[in-house]
């Protein structure tokens, strides 16, 4: 279990580091130390932390460091139980990835 303590350490990309700065993170929080580099290397991860801890920021950050900007097509799907927490995962993705030109859509049915 690798923690790191840095967001500059991570080896994220420098839009991707701009919107993490932009959107108010200065350091990553404890879950984030610790998965989201897993995440980015492909690996299963479960994580549990308490509310405001940045969980969705943990995995929209390593969601959008694997997006292929140049492939204009769905790259990555988020499941979300209520239509509240879609639309706030998908305001911390476009903050997040906003530097980078990507898009995110909530789709609630």
């Amino acid at each position: 279990n690798e923690i790191v303590d840095s967001f500059d350490d991570m080896n994220l990309s420098e839009s991707l580091l701009r919107g993490i700065y932009a959107y108010g993170f200065e350091k990553p929080s404890a879950i984030q130390q610790r998965a989201i580099l897993p995440c980015i290397k492909g690996y299963d991860v479960i994580a549990q932390a308490q509310s405001g801890t940045g969980k969705t920021a943990t995995f929209a950050i390593s969601i959008l460091q694997q997006v292929e900007l140049d492939l204009k097509a769905t790259q990555a799907l988020v499941l979300a139980p209520t239509r509240e927490l879609a639309q706030q995962i998908q305001k911390v993705v476009m903050a997040l990835g906003d530097y980078m030109g990507a898009s995110c859509h909530a789709c609630i049915g």
